[in-house]
């Protein structure tokens, strides 16, 4: 009932701006299967990397997990956030109790949950930077004297990454790795949580933050890989410089919860962006819909099928992290 809610709700979202359901077709049918089979890679490899940011923060803090774990976890907090009313909410209380079975103590997992969300949008933002960046060197005069107030700011801004991750290596040259600090956060108010359970990020060895944010960065540019290569399979006519600019507004849109998991809401952004861009109707709606099916509609069964393990094995049962 509740997918075909939202099925309702994207048609209607969508129904003004999608093209003739027959040159939709006539695009599909013209795709390159290569790159439709290179974009699922890609985004498999982003939740993978998703994955991995978790099993990270849980180590840093002490906690013992292996990849198996962490990968069905990952499935299913995304089925989650996909498919419930206030799935973001539920996905990471689902999140908070997966990790408090497996051992985590309330500071680790109410430590891991808030640096997950801070990771994943400090990775947003490196990836912002990184494509501003990389149009500023392909003409640093006009972008100077086009935004030079933005062209000094993705500098500092690399300037200010680059100093914190150094001093970060540093400072972890002679730390133990694993030291966490025991805490239990209170149950006074979001802030008050954060205050608590600083002391615990804090503790934790620096090389744990690092991968967990390496991990968030390589997990938003795989999942603007599958993008590129569903576009490019339809034959858009844009760069990936251009497509990265479009990923990146469309992600702002997406955090603004009207849907489950941003459905019909990003399919429309997503069209009328790649349109706007100077892709043809047609392509455009088959790119959207072959992105979707991978980052979206795919993910509801596998995340079901990994919600049913994680209830029917011991932690022990799923395959450790290589």
């Amino acid at each position: 009932m509740l997918l075909a809610t939202v099925g309702v709700v994207a048609l209607v979202l969508l129904r003004d701006r999608l093209p003739d359901a027959g040159d939709v077709w006539t695009a599909i049918t013209t795709a390159d299967p290569w790159w439709l089979l290179l974009g699922l890679v890609a985004e498999w490899v982003s939740l993978t990397m998703f994955a991995r940011q978790q099993l990270w923060l849980l180590r840093g803090l002490g906690v013992p997990v292996g990849l198996g774990q962490a990968l069905a976890m990952t499935y299913s907090r995304s089925a989650i956030a996909i498919t419930m009313p206030a799935g973001s909410a539920m996905s990471a209380g689902f999140a908070f109790q997966t990790f408090r079975r497996w051992g985590a103590s309330r500071a680790a997992a109410t430590t891991a949950m808030l640096l997950s969300g801070v990771f994943s949008v400090l990775g947003l933002l490196v990836l912002y930077l990184l494509g501003y960046l990389v149009i500023v060197l392909e003409d640093p005069a006009a972008e100077w004297s086009a935004h030079p107030a933005a062209t000094v700011a993705a500098a500092a801004g690399a300037l200010a990454l680059l100093t914190t991750i150094t001093a970060s290596v540093l400072h972890d040259r002679h730390r133990t790795p694993g030291s966490v600090v025991a805490f239990d956060p209170p149950d006074t108010g979001f802030l008050a949580t954060v205050r608590a359970v600083w002391p615990v990020a804090a503790g934790m060895h620096g090389r744990y933050r690092r991968l967990a944010l390496l991990f968030a960065v390589v997990n938003w540019f795989t999942d603007l890989c599958c993008l590129a290569a569903v576009a490019y399979a339809f034959h858009l006519p844009l760069t990936f410089v251009q497509l990265g600019t479009v990923y990146v507004v469309v992600q702002l849109v997406r955090q603004i919860p009207i849907t489950p998991g941003g459905i019909g809401v990003i399919e429309a952004s997503l069209l009328a962006a790649l349109v706007s861009a100077g892709a043809g109707q047609a392509p455009a709606a088959a790119a959207v819909l072959g992105y979707r099916l991978f980052s979206c509609w795919l993910i509801i069964p596998a995340g079901l099928f990994a919600w049913t393990l994680l209830r029917r094995r011991a932690p022990a049962d799923l395959s450790p992290a290589r």
